[in-house]
């Protein structure tokens, strides 16, 4: 796919060291129409399935193939619009998916999925998977985990260094197919970008195991697609116990980011 001048993109999705399978999706789009680039701009999303061999593959590819698919064909509704309708149809094309495939019960995905239109940031996000922006010296979690653990930091029980190590950190309390209704955080306003600011977009195998200031200085020193590798083996090296996925979106330092 045709990336435009304005953005640099890199992604990597690896299987890690224990799992057979990866259950993790990603993509990035923006429409080959220039038109329709400029109304829309571009999209990135991770997904992190759940609910076994199959069904959590089937689960995450599910959940970024829809949601892109909704973003395309959404004509009228601006990009914040656009993707949450997205993740209420992805919801129920897993759940109706694990109806009619009783062996996936259960079946789920994380899901974090971010707009960028000129220099405005639009995100939606359900689970557990992260959104950071660099810019700068500084690195800022723009998503909040949907989890046990997460509850547990929120409501002052647990500090986030005990959360990072708690046995239960894993535990999610929403999911995109899991639940009568969808849970979906995403602020009502677009934040404004500047040229140079980095986004990682990732899965909880990566900063489970790479923490921040780590993610911060990897992002900062080198190009986006060497910095994927280079978080991506960080994880490796410290057991990869899951599939690991990153993708990283840096605006130029000059020009448009459309």
């Amino acid at each position: 796919m045709q990336i435009r001048p304005g953005v640099e993109v890199a992604s990597l999705s690896d299987v890690g060291c224990q799992r057979e399978n990866n259950e993790d999706a990603l993509s990035y789009w923006e429409s080959q129409n220039d038109e329709e680039f400029e109304r829309k701009g571009r999209l990135a999303l991770v997904a992190d399935g759940m609910g076994g061999y199959e069904g959590g593959q089937e689960a995450s590819r599910l959940a970024v193939e829809t949601i892109q698919d909704i973003y395309d064909q959404e004509s009228a509704s601006g990009p914040r619009d656009a993707l949450l309708k997205g993740f209420r149809v992805a919801h129920e094309r897993i759940r109706n998916y694990a109806e009619t495939h009783p062996e996936f019960y259960g079946m789920g995905t994380t899901c974090t999925a971010l707009a960028m239109h000129d220099l405005r940031l639009y995100f939606v996000h359900v689970g557990d998977s992260r959104l950071y922006l660099i810019r700068g010296e500084s690195i800022s979690r723009l998503t909040r985990d949907h989890s046990y653990v997460g509850r547990l930091v929120e409501s002052g029980v647990l500090n986030p260094e005990e959360a990072e190590r708690h046995p239960q950190r894993h535990i999610l309390t929403a999911a995109l197919g899991a639940g009568g209704e969808i849970v979906a955080d995403s602020p009502s306003d677009p934040m404004t970008l500047q040229h140079g600011d980095a986004l990682v977009l990732c899965t909880d195998a990566l900063w489970g195991l790479v923490h921040e200031p780590e993610i911060l200085k990897v992002v900062g020193d080198r190009e986006a697609s060497a910095a994927c590798a280079e978080l991506v083996k960080m994880a490796r090296e410290r057991g990869g116990p899951d599939n690991i996925t990153v993708q990283i979106l840096r605006v130029s330092a000059n020009g448009t980011s459309h």
